[in-house]
């Protein structure tokens, strides 16, 4: 059994995304190693509170350690406001830490917080090194930010122009992905980037999910087509081009004298332009079929998932945890045919959507939805796969299991 030393930027046991992915993995490494654990103070509390809450075998194989910059150092960082600029100093700062505690290890291993344009700095421990996964976002294709203010088009470009300097001139980089002995990416567009990765990488999405007990022969039985999306209310997560195609759909079944009482489309989350999407949807008049549901607990939001029919997603992102919760409730997926949600369903359990105009895109998705209405029985198989896809490929069991072999390797 070896020890990992593993830094963590995120880990909090209670939330998902970042957060939760960092409390996971360590988890997942404590199966088969040993772990000792670095992260940021203020997750201490949630940590230390959760393990009493809920006991488990694992944290006898995970040493906590936690570490920040002194206060001077910080002060200025509030909230999410200067996180990546932190994050760098953070980790700048944690190899002298961890040489002044004199800690034993075999392995390094920077686990969270990161992308394919920030580097890391454990090789300077002059241990095998292990990075990732590292996420790579892809810059939001123009057609799609045309309905947002302008401000989200610039950002989104100025984000994109920062990435690529970083790619091009950062010598820390480079140095980076130089000593790493094992790279995992989040999507296949990090190898596009960092071409020199190819040899010693492999695709291995942070995106997974717990098996929350679904049992497809225990699906509530109803008379009610609901679509579900959740996230954040920004125009990353494309929720324009659910509500849209979602109120196409609708039109079409008016047309034909349809009944449409029993179809619903759920929006789960809140964010900065949440008004603008109510704003839609009641300026396409489809008030009575959609429904916002604010930012709920985990668990509320699996129960949601568990008496969905699909999940609508056709986000822009690189990565997206509630894909894999989605699958993990037999849910046939909508989204786009991206390095982000795209690679995370094959054509057994998902419907992908190219890159087109704003409005073609819409009719896709608006299809893509109607075929899943009115075949029922390829919805239910594709309900299978998408369970089956998850088993094998977003449980986090399947995680442990990699990272063992991994580890092994080296």
């Amino acid at each position: 059994m070896k020890t990992i030393l593993a830094t963590a930027y995120a880990i909090n046991p209670y939330k998902g995304s970042e957060d939760g992915m960092g409390w996971n993995f360590m988890l997942q490494i404590a199966r088969f190693q040993k772990v000792i654990a670095v992260t940021r103070e203020n997750n201490q509390n949630q940590i230390e509170k959760y393990q009493a809450q809920f006991p488990n075998e694992l944290y006898k194989n995970i040493q906590f350690i936690y570490f920040d910059l002194p206060y001077w150092m910080r002060f200025w960082k509030k909230g999410s406001r200067g996180a990546m600029l932190y994050y760098l100093m953070w980790q700048y700062g944690i190899v002298s830490f961890i040489r002044k505690k004199k800690l034993v290890f075999d392995i390094a291993h920077n686990v969270n917080f990161h992308n394919d344009w920030t580097p890391s700095f454990l090789h300077k421990l002059n241990k095998p090194l292990v990075w990732g996964p590292i996420g790579h976002h892809p810059a939001i294709p123009k057609q799609y930010l045309k309905l947002y203010p302008y401000v989200y088009l610039i950002k989104d470009q100025l984000t994109w122009l920062i990435k690529k300097c970083f790619w091009r001139f950062s010598t820390a980089l480079k140095t980076t992905v130089t000593k790493s002995n094992y790279v995992l990416t989040m999507n296949s567009a990090v190898v596009e980037h960092l071409p020199e990765l190819a040899n010693k990488s492999a695709v291995m999405p942070s995106v997974a999910t717990q098996d929350y007990g679904f049992l497809e022969d225990k699906k509530e039985e109803n008379n009610t087509f609901t679509l579900i999306s959740a996230g954040r209310f920004v125009p990353l997560k494309g929720f324009d081009l659910s509500i849209i195609s979602f109120s196409k759909f609708l039109k079409n079944l008016t047309f034909l004298n349809l009944d449409t009482t029993n179809i619903e489309l759920v929006l789960v989350g809140n964010g900065p332009e949440e008004l603008f999407l109510k704003s839609l949807v009641k300026e396409l008049k489809i008030e009575k079929n959609v429904q916002f549901v604010h930012w709920i607990e985990r668990t509320e939001l699996m129960e949601k998932f568990k008496n969905a029919s699909v999940f609508l997603f056709p986000s822009h992102e690189g990565a997206g945890m509630v894909v894999a919760e989605a699958l993990s409730f037999a849910l046939p997926v909508i989204c786009l045919e991206n390095t982000g949600p795209g690679e995370f369903v094959n054509e057994l359990c998902g419907i992908k959507i190219k890159h087109q105009k704003h409005e073609s895109t819409t009719d896709a998705l608006s299809i893509a939805i109607n075929k899943l209405y009115t075949e029922p029985k390829l919805r239910a198989q594709m309900g299978l796969e998408a369970r089956k896809h998850f088993l094998t490929h977003f449980h986090w069991d399947r995680r442990g299991e990699a990272l063992k072999e991994i580890y092994d390797s080296l």
